[in-house]
């Protein structure tokens, strides 16, 4: 019968009284010390695929997403910054500056960059339009609402809102005067519980 660590983590080890038999006993001693280790795995899509019942207190990285992950009993929760991950524009919408892109961090989303209609024509003012669908692992549980600069025009600002579908909304004001060409996701962020 193997001993357990003295730290009460419920690692084996072999003991001298027990039978003969190295392949067990360094079978039984790494398959419980490597849950209790931070894994990696190629993607979430791998974890979840190796990992279909994960306990409280594991941790991992996702290589293809660039993130350390904790299992906290409920849910996978990033807990480092994740690499910046470009954004991904509806049709007549396009990169303007500083690279839009989104990060998770800490349960949050970050976004940065600069947007633009494709021919930096202005937008319209007085509607609402979508920019972009952010992907699930983005999607805030409720609506998520900012005012966000926009270039020196006479609107100054727009309203950007996340919904929990992941839609980055965006509205320009009905201000009279020359309407903005670009806006800003510099500064939104937002948390994911």
């Amino acid at each position: 019968m193997p001993g357990i660590d003295d730290l009460g983590q419920g690692i084996p080890y072999p003991l001298l009284s027990d039978p003969p038999n190295i392949e067990s006993a360094l079978s039984s001693m790494v398959d419980s010390a490597v849950p209790r280790m931070n894994m990696r795995f190629a993607n979430a899509n791998a974890r979840a695929a190796t990992i279909p019942s994960p306990v409280a207190g594991m941790e991992c990285y996702l290589i293809a997403e660039k993130r350390k992950e904790l299992y906290d009993g409920a849910a996978w929760v990033t807990i480092t910054p994740s690499g910046w991950v470009p954004i991904t524009f509806a049709s007549g919408y396009q990169a303007r500056a500083g690279s839009p892109s989104y990060r998770i961090l800490n349960s949050c989303v970050e976004l940065r960059g600069s947007v633009q209609r494709v021919g930096f024509t202005p937008f319209i003012k007085g509607t609402g339009f979508s920019i972009a669908t952010l992907p699930t692992i983005c999607r805030p549980p409720h609506y998520r609402t900012y005012a966000v600069a926009t270039e020196w025009a006479t609107d100054m600002y727009a309203r950007l809102e996340v919904t929990p579908d992941g839609e980055v909304e965006i509205g320009i004001p009905t201000i009279t005067g020359t309407a903005a060409r670009w806006l800003c996701l510099d500064g939104v962020r937002y948390s994911l519980i």
